[in-house]
């Protein structure tokens, strides 16, 4: 036993070395790669958590903007709208005082026709009982007129 605690207390010696050189490349890796590659990392890491909230920043502008742009189209499609049933509106009322005027005036026609015609009636009428007091009167007197020459009637 005595031989194997021997043998044992060589190999820690001869590993001390190595455990030198391992805990000096061990304290090399932390101070040369470790640490520089996890600031790194963590500098990265806040640039993208940056770069991810100013995107979601600019897409909730961009959809206010958006939002924002529908909004006044739709106002602007709904004052257009209104001005189309006003003019509609106007329209309409121009056409239906056009109709009324021109019913008026053709109304206002129908009663002078009516009137000069009344007036030609009575005119007619003013010249039929004097062409019949005339016809009666020619009748009458055909008619009573005294016999100057016989007749030859029945032959």
């Amino acid at each position: 036993m005595e031989q194997t605690l021997r043998q044992l207390g060589e190999l820690l010696l001869g590993s001390v070395p190595t455990i030198l050189l391992l805990l000096t490349v061990y304290l090399l890796y932390v101070l040369l790669v470790y640490r520089p590659l996890t600031a790194v990392l963590g500098e990265r890491r806040k640039r993208t958590q940056g770069a991810m909230e100013k995107a979601r920043a600019d897409i909730q502008s961009a959809e206010a903007r958006t939002d924002e742009y529908e909004k006044r189209l739709r106002e602007a499609r709904q004052k257009v709208f209104r001005n189309l049933e006003t003019r509609r509106g106007q329209a309409g009322q121009a056409r239906t005082e056009a109709v009324n005027e021109a019913r008026a005036r053709a109304q206002e026609q129908v009663k002078q026709a009516r009137a000069l015609l009344e007036q030609d009636k009575q005119e007619a009428m003013t010249k039929l009982q004097g062409e019949a007091g005339r016809l009666a009167t020619d009748i009458v007197r055909t008619v009573l007129r005294p016999v100057t020459a016989p007749s030859q009637v029945g032959g």
